[in-house]
């Protein structure tokens, strides 16, 4: 190997171990996701979007999720190319958490407060035909 060929060979070592470092450093400064006690419904009233997996289909949907202060909510999936699929319910709060009671299954969500400050709605269901889904939602500005 020539000088130069070794030079380049060092350089390009030595940048993707300072790339390394540097990244796992940013991710010390994250810090944990902390779980939050629902006590609440008007804790998480609004509009949370975000997405939704569900096991019995390729690849995530949208989803926009409403709730209501009387804890009724609405939920609009979208699924590229095929369209929306709409749907609502009403949550209850039982042991911190929020229960789903809905027109086309029923599921549980955990509300997360992210190192940054803001909250996440993480919820898992399980619908009518048996199919479950996975959905990650943060609250709309």
């Amino acid at each position: 190997m020539t000088r130069t060929g070794l030079r380049s060979l060092v350089t390009v070592l030595t940048a993707f171990v300072v790339g390394c470092a540097a990244t796992l450093g940013g991710c010390g400064s994250f810090g944990p996701v902390t779980p939050v006690t629902v006590s609440d419904i008007k804790t998480v009233t609004g509009t949370w979007n975000g997405v939704v997996y569900p096991t019995s289909q390729f690849g995530p949907n949208d989803i926009t999720l409403t709730i209501r202060e009387d804890g009724s909510y609405d939920v609009v999936t979208t699924r590229q190319p095929i369209g929306t699929s709409r749907g609502g319910g009403k949550i209850v709060i039982s042991e911190g958490q929020l229960i789903f009671e809905g027109e086309k299954g029923r599921g549980v969500g955990r509300l997360l407060r992210d190192p940054d400050g803001s909250l996440r709605i993480v919820v898992d269901a399980t619908l009518s035909d048996n199919s479950t889904l996975s959905a990650t939602l943060s609250r709309s500005n």
